[in-house]
């Protein structure tokens, strides 16, 4: 069953992440190759790379919710009754929901508002709604992988293991 879900989420969202962080990587070689051996940073890289960091923060957002990869505080865990786990667990991937609806939202309000003065980049006038318009709907993404994790439980992964 979590298969598909699994698949559609790496060849999007984790492709998305992974392109944007490979581009990270050489636009560092290239403006740090310029600078060292020419005197010539690449123009705009700056700007480049922010853009690039939110594609992998947010890209890579669906895939760690749905793989639960999340930083967890555990610490009380010995002490609640696994009854109340399950309980717990549907809670907060609610919330989680909530929230990544909620900041969805709130960023499609936002690309909205950059599309319509013309917010570009300072030093190479990219527009930047079609950036958060790609914020939005991986946080949408996000908050839908929380909901199915409401109805379902997540899927258990080891550590350095793929899902099946």
């Amino acid at each position: 069953m979590f298969q598909t879900p699994e698949k559609f989420l790496r060849w999007s969202s984790g492709l998305i992440a992974s392109m944007a962080l490979f581009a990270i990587m050489w636009l560092t070689l290239i403006d740090v190759t310029g600078r060292k051996f020419f005197n010539h940073s690449v123009p705009g890289g700056l700007e480049l790379t922010e853009i690039l960091m939110v594609i992998v923060i947010f890209g890579a957002l669906p895939l760690v919710s749905w793989r639960s990869e999340h930083v967890v505080f555990d610490s009380l865990d010995a002490v609640v009754p696994a009854w109340l786990k399950g309980i717990q667990a549907r809670l907060v991937h609610l919330v989680c929901a909530g929230t990544f609806g909620l900041l969805a939202w709130l960023m499609t309000t936002r690309a909205q508002r950059f599309a319509e003065y013309g917010d570009t980049t300072v030093h190479l006038q990219l527009a930047i709604s079609p950036v958060a318009w790609l914020m939005a709907a991986l946080l949408l993404l996000t908050a839908l992988v929380h909901a199915i994790f409401v109805f379902s439980p997540p899927i258990p992964v080891a550590h350095g293991e793929s899902a099946p």
